[in-house]
């Protein structure tokens, strides 16, 4: 079946494992705005038609084309970066949250163009680390003072070689900034020149040092990763837009205090036995909490249909698909569920804490959908919550 349907038993389980796991979602889209959407018990009540999450908050004080949030929840701030796509800039902006769910503005500094990932790192969580896919560069910057942001280093990248793929890789396009599970080293995976982009974080200061780059399969255009530890290793999983691939690492960390990966596999970004279809982009990849599952997100497949979230309009969704796989002790994946990702385009999605609920941002249909997961068994159920806003969604976190 395309889709599922919950009975009125998980339904009421749902509604209070999403009030106890985080009651708010901070929502960003190209509407200008940050989001926030109620998920707490009254937003995920059983019954059908699916709820409808309700928006208690918004802020314009990211700019005009918010492309990514990070959340530093001990803190309460919370980090957007401004992709500025009419203008052609970049900026960075910090928020103080409230308990209302309202957001503080406290800073907003230009940055340069095309931001679109921020990763907190370094001692005191004082650093802030910017990959810029407008404009080929990597920024890291000072939030001791949430409310000055003050600028550290910034790289602008240039080919140092021809492109695998030049008609769609153009520029050097770094396209995420993000920390390894010891927190001494940041990622960058860059789309346009098939290389992750790497960098020592220093033990007493915010700055980062530039390592050798690490080699992606040519043609790749390595987009997002994300960190698993299993058995006393532990493994990365790159998503590749290009190629549509997950491609796996094995990380150590020699004497000499660096990180080394060794590539293990590339696979398709539905798993061994099943090709991506060849107009697919993969998009993003998240290990479960339990580091025991990961899932994928595909655009432009339109492999599934759902029921209308709207109860008076007959017309079917059409959604790309999740693809979720199990995670062995030698960081191999194997696939075991595709189900409907609520839409077009999922273009982000994040997990609570808890692990049973998936809130997913869908680019080309504005909406934001909630789904079911059993922390237990990894599967994903049914939707229990979708909202639409007024513009693409960008990415999508929980308040916790």
């Amino acid at each position: 079946m395309l889709g599922s349907m919950l009975t009125a038993t998980s339904l009421l389980g749902m509604a209070h494992v999403a009030s106890a796991a985080g009651s708010t979602l901070f929502v960003s889209s190209y509407n200008s705005k940050v989001t926030t959407l109620n998920v707490g018990a009254d937003a995920c009540k059983a019954g059908s038609p699916v709820p409808k999450l309700q928006t208690v908050a918004e802020s314009s004080g990211c700019g005009e084309s918010p492309s990514w949030l990070t959340l530093d929840h001990t803190k309460g701030l919370l980090y957007c970066v401004d992709e500025q796509l009419q203008s052609s800039g970049g900026a960075l902006a910090s928020f103080k949250t409230n308990a209302d769910g309202s957001l503080k503005s406290l800073a907003k500094v230009n940055t340069s163009s095309g931001p679109v990932s921020i990763a907190v790192y370094g001692k005191g969580g004082n650093g802030l680390a910017l990959a810029h896919y407008g404009g080929s560069a990597f920024s890291t910057w000072d939030a001791t003072d949430p409310s000055h942001l003050v600028n550290i280093q910034t790289e602008t990248y240039k080919f140092t070689k021809p492109p695998a793929d030049p008609p769609r890789q153009t520029a050097p396009r770094p396209h995420e900034a993000y920390l390894d599970p010891t927190k001494k080293f940041i990622v960058v995976p860059d789309l346009g020149t098939d290389e992750l982009r790497l960098y020592a974080v220093g033990a007493d200061s915010l700055t980062t040092t530039k390592l050798d780059s690490v080699a992606a399969p040519a043609g790749s255009g390595p987009r997002h990763v994300d960190f698993v530890k299993r058995a006393g290793s532990t493994f990365m999983y790159l998503v590749t837009e290009l190629s549509s691939q997950i491609v796996g690492y094995k990380v150590t960390y020699p004497a000499d205090g660096k990180i080394a990966f060794k590539q293990l596999w590339v696979m398709s970004a539905h798993g061994w036995d099943k090709p991506t279809p060849k107009q697919a982009y993969a998009s993003e990849i998240v290990v479960s909490p339990d580091q025991r599952f990961a899932i994928v997100s595909s655009r432009n497949e339109n492999s599934f249909t759902v029921p209308n979230f709207d109860p008076s309009n007959s017309t079917q969704i059409v959604s790309d698909p999740l693809i979720n796989f199990r995670i062995d002790d030698e960081g191999g994946l194997t696939a075991v569920q595709e189900v409907a990702a609520g839409g077009k385009y999922p273009r982000q999605f994040s997990l609570n804490k808890a692990g049973t609920l998936v809130a997913v941002g869908l680019q080309n249909d504005n909406r934001v959908a909630l789904i079911k997961r059993d922390p237990q068994s990894g599967k994903l159920g049914g939707f229990v919550g979708y909202t639409e806003l007024g513009g693409q969604i960008t990415s999508v976190i929980f308040n916790e």
